[in-house]
């Protein structure tokens, strides 16, 4: 248990930290691509980012600093989620937000709302709560149908709500947030089922959809992350990535995988679980209107200036 809360709080850290200089280099490369090429540069024609200015984002040195650190985070939450139930693993990993608010005030100029502050206050104290009431992980093998399943689902969601969000162009921030949560739950899941880990055999390991379903769920889940940096708040789309991947695999790991509380605290875990729901949907909620800006603070677009 000790280690599993170490790693995931590591696993934290480096997400949380990660997003923040992701967005750094997400918006350092719209502003000079405007720059250079009128207002209308790297955007399709409902207002959201092209897919060439999303690939230029994604080669910034902040980003791709960002990416190495998400790499990291990857790892260590694996093996969290092998370690502890996947309703306290992931409310912990997704405690990234608390780090992203913090980073964000430094590296993009943001100033929290009174709001934000409680919001994440309340959301430090969920976490406290699913920690006290946590029990042990429940099992790692399901049905093989339910392998496929995840991968199906997983696939379906993320490239139908990539091309959703195009469409919805900078409106589409939250949405792309909330995406990109499903997408890292459904790996968080899939590293959780994953056939050929213990013991180790690549036969099973390549065999399993599971494994499919992790490279879809984290692939996915950073284009479209990294969307959501682009056209809005990061606070506001990481809140919402927190959202997507503390609720899918929490209820997954307590309907099918026999993950439970302690005896008589229950109630505790479910309180903890809803409180860092809400929370984070406070900070999505509350400052989705005021962090489209640069780090110099200037707005990537004139229409974020004007929201």
């Amino acid at each position: 248990m000790i280690i599993g809360l170490v790693t995931a709080v590591a696993a934290s850290a480096c997400y949380g930290t990660g997003s923040v200089l992701q967005a750094v280099g997400s918006r350092r490369s719209a502003r000079e691509e405007a720059a250079k090429g009128g207002d209308s540069a790297g955007t399709t024609a409902h207002g959201g980012p092209s897919l060439s200015s999303t690939a230029k984002a994604a080669v910034t040195w902040e980003f791709i600093l960002g990416t190495v650190l998400d790499f990291i985070g990857f790892g260590l939450g694996a093996l969290a989620a092998r370690l502890l139930p996947l309703f306290l693993s992931q409310t912990i990993i997704s405690a990234n937000l608390v780090i992203t608010a913090v980073l964000s005030i430094k590296l993009l100029g943001i100033r929290l709302k009174q709001l934000e502050w409680a919001s994440i206050g309340v959301l430090c104290s969920a976490l406290v709560l699913l920690a006290v009431s946590a029990g042990p992980e429940g099992g790692h093998h399901t049905e093989m149908s339910f392998h496929w399943w995840l991968l199906a689902i997983t696939t379906v969601l993320l490239v139908g709500g990539a091309l959703l969000v195009r469409r919805m162009g900078a409106n589409g921030a939250i949405v792309a947030g909330l995406l990109s949560g499903l997408g890292f739950g459904a790996l968080g899941v899939g590293v959780r089922i994953l056939n050929g880990v213990e013991p180790f055999d690549l036969g099973s390991l390549l065999s399993d959809p599971a494994l499919y379903a992790i490279l879809v769920g984290g692939i996915g889940g950073m284009y479209v992350h990294t969307v959501a940096l682009q056209i809005g708040s990061v606070n506001g789309a990481t809140a919402a990535l927190v959202v997507g991947e503390t609720v899918l695999p929490g209820a997954v790991g307590v309907l099918w995988l026999g993950d439970s509380s302690k005896a008589g605290l229950g109630w505790l875990g479910v309180a903890g679980f809803v409180l860092a729901v809400v929370s984070a949907v406070g900070v999505a909620y509350f400052g989705q209107d005021t962090h489209g800006g640069l780090p110099d603070g200037e707005p990537t677009r004139p229409e974020l200036a004007e929201r």
